[in-house]
């Protein structure tokens, strides 16, 4: 028996990138909001479109995901293994996350968001 004990990095990943993008619909009015009252669906299909487009979903995840916590600062999807917040507000942010963060790896500077603990 093997005394080597596994890291992460040996562990196989089948998404160089993967994206969670919130996709919460609380009532409108509800004190905290949500992502889907700030817009987050058309901006989320056309992010699955691009993904789709470009051929990157070999190699980008795309998942749903619930509340991830500052839905004042929403529609927000968070990039891994980078750690990345990103807050688009128009197709054209998402356009540019895609081409930016997504093809080339570099970021979008205007778009992160960054959260204190």
């Amino acid at each position: 028996m093997s005394t080597q004990t596994a890291t992460f990095a040996d562990v196989p990943q089948l998404y160089k990138r993967h994206i969670f993008a919130c996709f919460t619909q609380r009532p409108a009015g509800h004190p905290r909001g949500s992502c889907g009252a700030q817009g987050a669906q058309p901006l989320w299909d056309r992010l699955g479109r691009q993904i789709e487009a470009g051929r990157l979903a070999a190699d980008v995840g795309f998942t749903p995901s619930g509340c991830l916590g500052f839905c004042g600062a929403g529609p927000l999807m968070v990039i891994y293994p980078e750690g990345v917040w990103y807050a688009p507000k128009s197709p054209d942010d998402i356009d540019e996350i895609v081409e930016t963060h997504l093809k080339n790896g570099r970021l979008v500077d205007r778009l992160v968001m960054v959260f204190g603990r």
